[in-house]
């Protein structure tokens, strides 16, 4: 008998922490030291694009955040840079650090998202890729 359990694998290894017990995973970022500007993903090469200084360092990025807008799709997009199911919300979330990030949503009832509601980071499957594997990514969650 083979073991029928799928794998997990990350969409990209460098957009949240590592799986910790006990500790809840955060986006990873980027901060500039000389003009404080937040970036998410983090940047790869050490130069911000605000002030034009290499004085980027990695940091962790708040949980938790403010729903600013979304829209729920109702069909597959074109092109197939796509692959999850259909229904579906996405949209964009401000951060603490003053930075707005585009998301999917994590729902059960797409009336669940409201502008201006509070959500909160979690990471969930978003397919199956050609191997048969989960592929995580995340996405946030509004808090009740």
């Amino acid at each position: 008998m083979g073991n029928d359990a799928k794998k997990q694998v990350r969409l990209r290894d460098d957009f949240w922490t590592p799986d910790v017990k006990g500790e809840k995973p955060k986006l990873l970022g980027s901060k500039c030291e000389a003009c404080g500007e937040y970036f998410f993903p983090k940047k790869e090469k050490n130069w911000c694009v605000y002030c034009q200084t290499k004085a980027l360092t990695d940091v962790t990025l708040g949980r938790e955040g403010k729903l600013v807008s979304y829209s729920v799709v109702m069909q597959q997009p074109g092109g197939g840079f796509y692959k999850g199911p259909v229904p579906y919300a996405y949209g964009q979330v401000d951060l603490p650090e003053g930075i707005r990030i585009v998301t999917l949503f994590e729902v059960d009832n797409f009336d669940d998202l409201k502008v201006g509601k509070d959500v909160e980071l979690v990471i969930s499957k978003l397919c199956d890729n050609e191997d048969n594997n989960e592929v995580l990514t995340f996405k946030f969650r509004p808090i009740n």
